[in-house]
């Protein structure tokens, strides 16, 4: 972490520049043609729309050419929040029913440039890394926001003021995740925002303004994390991977047992293109309709859609594969002469099979989500527990890779990893502050949102390594009962 924030700015000046609450774009004498590029930090309750009274979102889709079912509404669901759901007087929506239909034209996205402030557009986007797409549409959303003509302005108007994306926590919520990999992607995207503010403005202080994509507006480090907050909680990723704001499908909540999905008919580029959101089960009424988001861990959803999910079957723990931790590890559990720190040759060569050994190696591995165990940790475990090549050798990668084959090694090998993979989960429960009593005794208390949502995160992180731990338990006491049996 401390290497990480010796590049450019600090992770405490960047959260500074993104907690400004006022960063007012606009200067009166232009408040006539422009709307304001100003925006807030996360705050304790339920964000504001951009417009205090914003249209009609419906309305707007279906005189545009698009199709909105009767029976939906835009509500504060109970349980997820604001998002579409079925009425209550409408009655149940049936498997097939088509929800919403948007046509080409109704989709945000970044384009071909159509003159030349487009053009200055695409090359400010071109700056920006392809892991943070959102901030290349957010680009082109902060366009449109800017404008007083804007066809999208009922889209626009409807969208929260603030996120609660960690990049707009307080600086002491920030330190309440207590995550390391989640804390080095919030600093590493708030030092990018200060740096790109850098670039935009020296790019735009040369641009005549006739030619400047938001009108004149300056743009800064929070503008900027709202727009690409705006665009990291709503857009899809569909055919040919072209991230795109979809109006109203984009307030469908997220579920791992969704009852509808997106289909995508026709090209991104045909006029004929249309995006529908398709009733995949029936909805009851007052059911709110929600969208597969993808199966991602929790570290996905905080940092670009701003909650947490509890019990997430897909969460994990990041650990690096490192020699010396995993020396530490194998002792603890009762593992006599581990050389993870000075693999054999044999063994090496294995480990650079598993790209966790040698130039270019990929030493991130993690404990949790469906594998339970990363099946290159675990396989590699397996290989320098054993110190047999003639035991190994008779094993492909994937036999040894799967915790579903049971002890293909034999069980003493199979128990000293699982008990090393039991000391890893120990050591990382270390690595938090606080005790589960002490965050859930937190979240009794109601504290502000972002508090809520950081001690969530926390606490998700830790009930999974005991979910882990239990599970890999039972799987060891399995093997000592096989092995007395035998």
């Amino acid at each position: 972490m401390a290497a990480a924030a010796a590049a450019g700015a600090t992770p405490a000046t960047a959260r500074k520049a993104l907690l400004t609450t006022t960063a007012t774009l606009l200067s009166s004498s232009l408040a006539r043609s422009r709307r304001s590029l100003s925006c807030s930090a996360a705050a304790a309750s339920a964000a504001p729309r951009i417009a205090p009274q914003p249209p009609d979102l419906l309305r707007w889709v279906q005189r545009e050419g698009g199709f909105v079912h009767p029976a939906l509404r835009v509500v504060d669901h109970p349980e997820h929040g604001l998002g579409v759901s079925a009425a209550a007087a409408e009655g149940d929506i049936p498997p097939g029913d088509v929800l919403i239909a948007l046509p080409g034209r109704l989709p945000l996205r970044l384009r071909r440039p159509a003159g030349a402030a487009d053009a200055v557009l695409v090359q400010l986007a071109e700056q920006v890394p392809e892991e943070l797409w959102a901030m290349r549409l957010g680009l082109r959303l902060l366009q449109e926001r800017a404008k007083s003509d804007s066809f999208w302005w009922p889209y626009i108007a409807n969208l929260p003021e603030t996120f609660t994306v960690p990049i707009f926590f307080p600086g002491e919520d920030i330190k309440n995740l207590q995550y390391a990999p989640l804390l080095h992607q919030v600093n590493k995207r708030c030092r990018f925002l200060l740096e790109f503010e850098k670039e935009v403005k020296h790019k735009l202080g040369r641009v005549p303004l006739e030619d400047h994509p938001f009108c004149g507006q300056d743009v800064n480090s929070s503008s900027l994390g709202w727009a690409m907050s705006a665009a990291s909680t709503r857009a899809f990723r569909l055919h040919g991977e072209i991230p795109m704001l979809l109006p109203l499908i984009d307030m469908c909540n997220h579920s791992f047992n969704p009852n509808a999905r997106i289909v995508q008919e026709g090209n991104v580029d045909s006029p004929d293109m249309s995006v529908k959101v398709v009733a995949e089960t029936k909805i009851d009424q007052n059911a709110a309709v929600t969208l597969n988001y993808g199966c991602y861990p929790n570290d996905f959803f905080l940092l670009d859609y701003g909650f947490v999910i509890t019990s997430n079957s897909y969460d994990q723990v990041e650990l690096s594969y490192d020699g010396t931790l995993l020396d530490a590890a194998s002792m603890a559990a009762g593992v006599s002469s581990p050389n993870f720190s000075a693999p054999a040759k044999w063994q090496q060569d294995i480990l650079s099979q598993l790209n966790l050994y040698g130039e270019g190696a990929i030493l991130k591995v993690s404990i949790g989500g469906p594998e339970i165990v990363d099946g290159r940790l675990l396989a590699a475990l397996r290989v320098i527990i054993a110190a047999d090549p003639d035991a190994v050798s008779g094993h492909d990668l994937k036999t040894l890779m799967s915790l579903k084959e049971k002890a293909p090694l034999g069980p003493a090998v199979e128990a000293s990893a699982l008990r090393t993979v039991l000391a890893l989960c120990t050591f990382a429960l270390q690595h938090f502050h606080t005790k589960i009593m002490e965050d859930e005794a937190i979240l009794k208390g109601e504290p502000p949102l972002t508090t809520e949502l950081a001690v969530q995160f926390r606490l998700q992180k830790k009930l999974l390594l005991l979910d882990v731990i239990q599970n890999l338990s039972r799987r060891i006491k399995m093997l000592a009962l096989d092995k007395s049996t035998v």
